[in-house]
């Protein structure tokens, strides 16, 4: 069975859905003329000013609260883990594939947050509902709802994997990792501890998420920032410790991305193909761009402007995978540790990295106290993702049964071998994202209309000129407008 398991999901996740991916990303960013560039002052301006606001406007969540929440899901094994596992068998220039897959999934995300906001809509309790299943059932019409169901069910089932169980069994390996590095007697103890961790965090989690969708908000707004602050402040202090090598880093990053054996040698066996491979995947896995798990917390987002919503998109990538996997990345090939290129490595060369500036107790305390604040708030933000697709599917009678079930699984979760886990909840992640990427392609059309919506409202609070600048609508935005074959409203 977990062979089975493995052999779809390589299929799944090859060079096509990279492909796919990229293409993508080429296609939102060229119909919306550069949208992740043209408009990064406003993305942070936005985005950054956003956490003092207050609106007025009904919704479920602050426009910051919908950011954070779809932060907190992006952020974590995957910044700390997964970069390190790309640069061994990618080499350093999968850092640079990282970046391209990166800067291309920023117009992806847009794309996606400013047509779940579009085509949301109040659920029985009144609150904001959105994302991919209501942007192709209100989007695509009725006739696509069975591809929307599809899409909801493989959410509703990917937060048990990806979302709660392989999040907490993480949690539980780091920390049992310190308490074996703190006292040798209690190496290889894993029972007791993850049934202790198990416990607390069935008990954290079910306060936060008996309180509804705006205690999550609230609860995310305020261990995002903290977390990714702290985070940044030690990976920064390793940079600066290894400040002598930033520049041979940085161009062995760039000859890397291109010619990987002439940094690493040949005798890893990385060539360049792996090396794109791995650093457009591990920036796909990170930033989540494409797969449609996001734009379900930005649909609940108190806005009336579904492209300023999607500036707010961008600004996730930016941070979870331009800051955050770029800052691990760095501080890894920096640090004086030997790389095992070839080998399939984790969290514990990250933890080398961390431990030849800071010590083994020290660096082993920091990445326990990171990757149990990212674990817990992934699981939180998987859990509004989980439940909202599980109301599509069946109504809101279906919300408690639903939570319940996602909470008690914490407690296997916590002690289990999640190898299959793992490699299922990668692979419904790919089937989620053929059905979104699929959509948002089709309607690619109302993307490029919203956004000059957007752009001419704004502009007609700043003056005429500019105004009839953005009315002239290059050429390749309306080229990339039409629609394929399908309804686009």
């Amino acid at each position: 069975m977990e062979r089975i398991l493995h052999m779809l999901n390589e299929w799944t996740w090859g060079v096509p859905m990279l492909v796919l991916m990229l293409a993508s990303g080429l296609t939102f960013t060229l119909a919306t003329r550069f949208v992740q560039f043209r408009r990064f002052g406003t993305v942070m301006r936005t985005s950054v000013g956003s956490m003092l606001s207050h609106p007025d406007q009904p919704g479920t969540l602050s426009p910051f609260q919908a950011v954070a929440t779809a932060l907190a899901a992006t952020v974590g094994t995957g910044n700390i883990a997964g970069v390190a596992g790309a640069i061994a068998l990618g080499g350093p220039g999968a850092m640079f594939w990282m970046w391209v897959s990166a800067l291309l999934g920023m117009a992806t995300k847009y794309a996606e947050v400013l047509l779940s906001v579009h085509f949301r809509q109040r659920n029985s309790r009144g609150e904001w509902v959105g994302g991919p299943m209501y942007t192709i059932l209100n989007g695509l019409g009725p006739r696509w709802k069975p591809l929307a169901m599809l899409f909801a069910a493989l959410g509703a089932a990917s937060a048990f994997g990806i979302g709660n169980m392989a999040q907490i069994n993480t949690v539980t390996s780091v920390i049992t990792g310190v308490v074996g590095s703190l006292d040798p007697a209690a190496i290889g103890v894993r029972t007791p501890i993850a049934r202790t961790v198990g416990i607390l965090a069935l008990f954290f989690c079910a306060l936060i998420l008996l309180g509804g969708t705006q205690r999550i908000g609230k609860c995310t707004e305020l261990l995002v920032p903290l977390m990714s602050a702290a985070y940044i402040c030690a990976t920064l202090w390793i940079l600066i410790t290894n400040a002598p090598m930033l520049k041979t880093v940085l161009v062995r990053i760039f000859q890397g991305a291109f010619k990987p054996e002439s940094v690493i040698g040949g005798a890893a066996g990385i060539g360049i193909r792996q090396t794109i491979r791995l650093g457009i995947g591990r920036g796909v896995f990170s930033n989540e761009a494409g797969l449609g798990s996001a734009p379900i917390a930005y649909a609940s987002a108190a806005t009336d402007d579904p492209a300023r919503q999607g500036l707010m998109g961008i600004f996730e990538v930016f941070v979870d995978t331009l800051v955050l996997s770029t800052l691990t990345g760095l501080s890894i090939l920096a640090s004086p540790v030997f790389i095992p290129y070839g080998q399939a490595v984790g969290a514990d060369l990250t933890l080398r990295a961390f431990s030849a500036t800071f010590g083994d107790i020290a660096a082993g305390t920091i990445l326990a106290g990171g990757m149990t604040l990212f674990a817990l708030s992934t699981i939180l933000s998987w859990s509004l993702y989980g439940l909202r697709c599980v109301e599509f599917l069946f109504g809101a009678k279906a919300r408690i049964p639903y939570l319940f079930c996602f909470l008690l699984a914490i407690l296997p979760g916590s002690g289990m071998e999640l190898g299959v886990v793992w490699t299922l909840s990668d692979l419904l992640n790919g089937w989620m994202a053929l059905p979104n990427l699929l959509s948002i392609l089709l309607l690619r059309k109302t993307v490029v209309r919203l956004s000059a919506h957007s752009a001419l409202t704004h502009a007609s609070r700043v003056g005429p000129n500019i105004s009839k600048r953005v009315r002239r609508a290059p050429r390749i935005s309306l080229i990339l407008a039409r629609p394929f074959p399908g309804k686009d409203l």
